[in-house]
């Protein structure tokens, strides 16, 4: 959305060509700017033609599960070897510039650093540490890959993103995982909040950071941590409950004890993917996006309160 409202034509990959129609609807653009083909992190066909005549790609996919799988691997593969298809295609198409879409995971997926660490653009998360989940292994190990391609070959140039958990207003049912964030706790999925917090970010915000590191020639060979201070899941709550309370809302705002939270976590999901991360929050430090990408963050009551009304929108919540 945010390249076709700054005028760039645009080429979209899809893994199943029968959803281009439900991707136009979305999106709601004139055919002539915009085009979709085949393209799948798993294999080698159709990345060819995805990058042919392209100026500029965007590589924005990688697993990301709803529960973390026994086997990381299941999320490596694809992640890292995806990222690597997609800059030999753009390498050979002669791309000028690969904007790739990382994670703050990739910097801070491990509990080793001292309490009050700030962290930035220079941290690498320890994928050897036994706490580290699939997924921030997957994320480390794929930014780390695309670098090491990048330096090998001098070309295209590379810029990595480093997002947070994405919240913001979603455009249509199909949402990812991070909405679960404020989803579960308008459906009073849980009876209270677990101790965790959480850095955020505006799903607008992660899409400038993306167009403008895409345009801006000092940009290349840069990472960008794109996510503000974390936020405890008990305010989430706090601010759902202020913002739609008189809507007929009712949102859980008490704290659920840790010692629940361990238990229920051999026999519930969510839990269990919670439980390793009670009472742990992170700084980081965004000033690198702000001042070189002039990304204003939005704060996280805009994100939360937006999100929630798009769920509400799309009936994706009930009261």
């Amino acid at each position: 959305m945010a390249l076709l409202e700054q005028g760039f034509a645009v080429r979209g990959t899809l893994r199943d060509l029968e959803r281009v129609d439900e991707v136009r609807s979305v999106i709601n653009r004139p055919y002539a700017e915009l085009e979709f083909c085949f393209a799948d992190l798993e294999a080698d066909e159709g990345w060819e033609q995805a990058t042919f005549g392209c100026t500029y790609v965007l590589h924005v996919a990688s697993p990301f599960p709803a529960e973390q799988p026994d086997d990381p691997d299941e999320l490596i593969i694809p992640a890292r070897d995806g990222a690597l298809r997609v800059l030999k295609a753009a390498r050979f198409a002669d791309v000028k510039r690969v904007v790739m879409t990382s994670s703050i995971a990739a910097i801070m997926g491990e509990p080793t650093k001292p309490k009050g660490y700030v962290y930035d653009e220079s941290d690498w998360t320890d994928t050897s540490h036994p706490s580290v989940t699939p997924y921030e292994k997957s994320k480390t190990i794929a930014e780390k890959a695309a670098w090491n391609e990048a330096k090998r070959y001098g070309s295209p140039e590379l810029v990595t993103i480093l997002p947070g958990a994405v919240l913001g207003p979603l455009l249509s049912r199909d949402y990812s995982p991070s909405a679960d964030l404020v989803r579960l706790l308008l459906n009073r999925a849980m009876p209270a909040c677990p101790r965790v917090a959480f850095n955020c970010v505006d799903v607008r915000d992660v899409a400038a950071a993306h167009v403008t590191a895409m345009i801006t020639p000092n940009a290349n060979g840069q990472r960008y941590v794109c996510a503000i201070d974390p936020i405890w899941l008990k305010e989430v709550a706090r601010i759902l409950d202020q913002n739609l309370k008189a809507e007929g809302w009712k949102v859980p705002t008490y704290a659920l004890p840790d010692l629940v939270v361990k238990i229920g976590a051999f026999f519930d999901p969510t839990l269990k993917r919670i439980s390793g991360s009670l009472g742990r929050s992170h700084q980081v430090d965004n000033s690198k996006i702000v001042d070189e990408l002039a990304i204003s963050l939005r704060s996280n009551r805009t994100m939360i309160v937006e999100m929630a009304h798009s769920l509400i929108e799309l009936g994706l919540v009930e009261k």
